[in-house]
């Protein structure tokens, strides 16, 4: 499989984001690369929508609690072993016990918190998307970036690039 590079482009209406989607098909970008947001009940269902993962910083925010949570899980697991309860003796496997589970949780309840809140590497089109126009997020492999960049831009001259997204990981 092919590293993929994230592309987003800004349409002015369904109508545009439709033959955007039949000219990436006709390009050879598979429809589970394509994911378009729109305000809410826009889209026609046999459009790929945008999901949580896109929609929110679940992400982000589950890889900053992992962080956080390692961390605090390896001081208090250090704290555990030269501090013990009188009543146990813990070995330097409680550090690693306690680093694995705080990376757990750290993640899980960042996690959970960050999927209320709006993805803030996308919230430049935030107003552009609730005053009715659609966002195109579209993975495209590195060796056709260009290609496709230079279809949409002879064939869609109503879309406007917004910008790229390089860190799509080779096996997602």
């Amino acid at each position: 499989m092919l590293a993929r590079q994230r592309l987003y482009f800004m349409l002015p209406d369904v109508a545009s984001a439709r033959g955007m989607l039949d000219e990436l098909l006709l390009a050879r970008i598979e429809i589970r690369h394509m994911h378009f947001w729109a305000a809410e009940g826009t889209l026609p269902d046999d459009m790929p929508d945008a999901n949580v993962w896109h929609k929110t910083d679940l992400t982000h925010g589950a890889q900053n609690g992992m962080i956080m949570g390692g961390v605090m899980g390896f001081l208090g697991g250090i704290w555990l072993v030269y501090f013990p309860p009188e009543w146990i003796h813990l070995n330097m496997l409680a550090i690693v016990v306690a680093t694995v589970a705080g990376i757990i949780l750290g993640g899980w309840m960042s996690g959970m918190a960050a999927a209320a809140l709006p993805n803030s590497r996308l919230e430049n089109f935030q107003k552009d998307i609730a005053s009715g126009k659609v966002l195109l997020l579209v993975d495209v492999p590195f060796k056709k970036v260009h290609a496709i960049e230079d279809l949409i831009e002879k064939r869609h001259p109503e879309a406007k690039f917004g910008g790229v997204e390089s860190h799509i990981p080779v096996f997602p």
